[in-house]
């Protein structure tokens, strides 16, 4: 059963990570009823996820390296800008000592509001001319809205940096996609990085090396293959599945979580 569960986990890591429907939320509401499992399996299976969208943009990621290209060094400059935002973000949520919450309300809530989010904004960007280009403004409110999944659990990373960017005026979803989840490389590293380091010497010592190993592998594996199905969704679809989805997981948490 401990495997089948940690199986489970990371298919449910691998799938939401970059689905624009929250794995912090997912997990949180799988280990309702699963039970908990360690700090560092979590982050371990996070890491699987991050290695996951290396894998898939590694063609990418080599381009931008070419900073004599204008072109990549002005993107990358933007991928900068927006990652200091987030860690200035990220840094002011914990010394005000926000943590995220086990609670399935509001988890309930933020995947409802969400999903109406999606639909609200999809309306608005259809009349829109279609447009691929990310500006410095809509890289700033992509690494601003980054923090919101880090508060609210239920959130999604990758939608709040989805539709920020797209409401920024990159409306094109391939490419408010693309820069969403390259901005997650360099976030989910220091993110993973820092809860790496604050888990207790103790902890490493009681883990189940097994069960962690095969959670990074297979979230790592799902993830890829997420990743590189909704890239080619995104090019001919909108948002609206996910959003619909968000609503009615998130109606239905309502109801659970109201009963005694």
């Amino acid at each position: 059963m401990d495997t089948a569960h940690t199986v489970l986990l990371g298919v449910i890591e691998g799938v939401t990570e970059f689905l624009p429907i929250s794995s912090t939320g997912h997990l949180l509401i799988a280990e309702h009823w699963l039970g908990p499992r360690s700090e560092l399996f979590n982050v371990g299976i996070q890491a699987g996820a991050m290695l996951a969208v290396i894998g898939v943009f590694w063609r990418r990621l080599l381009q931008l390296c070419n900073l004599r290209d204008a072109a990549s060094r002005n993107y990358v400059l933007k991928l900068i800008m927006a990652f200091v935002v987030t860690m200035a973000g990220g840094l002011m949520v914990k010394k005000l000592g926000w943590s995220l919450t086990a609670q399935l309300m509001p988890v309930a809530l933020a995947l409802l509001i969400g999903g109406i989010a999606i639909l609200g904004i999809e309306a608005m960007v259809a009349r829109r001319s279609e447009n691929a280009h990310v500006s410095r403004s809509a890289a700033f409110w992509v690494g601003a809205c980054q923090i919101l999944a880090a508060v609210f659990p239920g959130t999604s990373r990758s939608a709040a940096t989805i539709f920020a960017a797209m409401l920024a005026g990159t409306t094109q979803r391939a490419a408010a996609t693309e820069f969403a989840f390259l901005l997650g490389v360099p976030t989910m590293f220091a993110a993973t990085g820092y809860e790496f380091l604050k888990i207790p010497k103790q902890d490493f010592a009681g883990e189940s090396w097994g069960d962690f190993g095969l959670g990074f592998v297979v979230s790592a594996v799902v993830a890829f293959i997420s990743v590189k199905w909704l890239l080619r969704y995104v090019q001919g679809h909108r948002f609206t599945l996910f959003a619909w989805y968000r609503i009615i997981v998130g109606a239905a948490l309502l109801v659970i979580a109201r009963q005694p």
